[in-house]
């Protein structure tokens, strides 16, 4: 059996993803485009676009051209925003690597993806080093600063020498998650500009972001939950995305009522710890709005529990990395949803059902498997 999520509502421009997620940027101007978290220090959307500009313009001053990997290595912080767009801007792609990796899990995503620039920050240095020797051919930038490694300032350049990249959309990789996939190491999955902006164009009526919107970035921008999912689909939408470089339940409390976060994301283990924290009580969550849940299933119990707990609206996701993340939502707000559900394909997205055991309701010449895929 095959049903849609039915057609889009608007086109899907034929743009590069920096310039598409950025589209905002001079005219939101001074407003917080990212916040770090737990220190307060804010990022301006008119201070992101500049130095997206240096960024690109300093790497293609270094020689990294289009098709050149760029990797990052570090938890989340505004940074994370400049370093993945910048490399973007200039023509690269970008892969995006777990901090909690060895320097033997590191080294290979390097040496997979032919990183040329790794950058990393202060307490993940070490491994950093490690990885980038064991794969080769990949210099270090750290943020701040540290003895005998290069800082990222020195990758900044002259803003208005930022480069003029011919994008070809339908072709040109934007960035290289790594998958676990269903055996094996994990996977590079190949990411391009026009697959990631199409499937924000899928989403963004679904998710009704806005510029009003405080948006807590706890998921981990390494994975495309986090850096399409939040980031990038926060940053399109004008929003201010509050980072927190790990999810810690009493932490995450603390920033929803210190910034009135108006909409979180979480995981099933999240929810659950949010679900039964005891410092819930007696606290101001009034901004909150919505909690998204995806990444595994969410019993209908335990969803309606964490609505009960934070006071808000709480519904559910499913995507996968290859399909550049999201294939069904069940909308947040003016829609009757069905507790438990990960809702309905988003639009332009038409799924195959099939009996994996026998096949039945699988095409011709396909094998039995559940597929989805994003018409552009």
């Amino acid at each position: 059996m095959i049903y849609s999520g039915g057609p889009l509502a608007a086109d899907i421009p034929d743009l590069d993803l920096a310039s598409f997620t950025l589209a905002r940027a001079k005219e939101l101007g001074g407003k917080p485009a990212l916040i770090d978290g737990p220190s307060g220090r804010a990022l301006s959307y008119a201070d992101l676009e500049r130095s997206v500009r240096s960024l690109a313009a300093g790497l293609t001053a270094r020689g990294f051209a289009k098709g050149d990997t760029f990797a990052i290595f570090m938890p989340n912080v505004p940074e994370y925003a400049v370093a993945f767009h910048g490399a973007v801007a200039a023509g690269g792609r970008c892969t995006t690597a777990n901090p909690r990796y060895t320097a033997r899990e590191l080294g290979r995503q390097l040496a997979d993806s032919r990183a040329k620039l790794l950058l990393t920050a202060p307490p993940f240095l070490d491994v950093a080093r490690q990885a980038a020797a064991q794969a080769g051919n990949c210099e270090v930038f750290v943020l701040g600063g540290a003895a005998d490694v290069p800082s990222f300032s020195e990758l900044l350049g002259d803003p208005g020498a930022a480069p003029e990249v011919a994008f070809d959309p339908a072709s040109d990789i934007a960035a290289i998650p790594y998958s676990s996939g269903t055996t094996g190491l994990s996977k590079g999955v190949m990411l391009g500009h026009g697959n990631l902006v199409a499937n924000m164009v899928q989403c963004q009526d679904l998710f009704a972001l806005s510029p009003g919107d405080v948006v807590i970035a706890a998921l981990p921008f390494f994975h495309q939950a986090g850096l399409a999912g939040i980031m990038n689909t926060g940053l399109r939408a004008g929003a201010t995305i509050v980072t927190m470089p790990r999810f810690e339940p009493g932490q995450f409390l603390d920033l929803l009522e210190r910034y009135a976060v108006t909409r979180g994301h979480a995981v099933p283990p999240m929810a659950l710890a949010l679900a039964r924290h005891p410092a819930v009580a007696g606290r101001d969550f009034s901004a909150l709005r919505h909690i998204t849940c995806g990444a595994a299933p969410l019993g209908a119990e335990l969803e309606e529990e964490l609505a009960r707990q934070m006071g808000c609206a709480v519904s559910q996701v499913y995507g996968l990395t290859e399909a550049s993340l999201i294939t069904h939502l069940a909308p947040p707000f003016g829609r009757a949803g069905k507790r438990g559900s990960a809702g309905p394909p988003v639009p332009g997205t038409e799924c195959r059902l099939a009996d994996p055991q026998t096949g039945a309701g699988a095409g011709p010449g396909e094998r039995a498997k559940y597929g989805c895929a994003a018409r552009r």
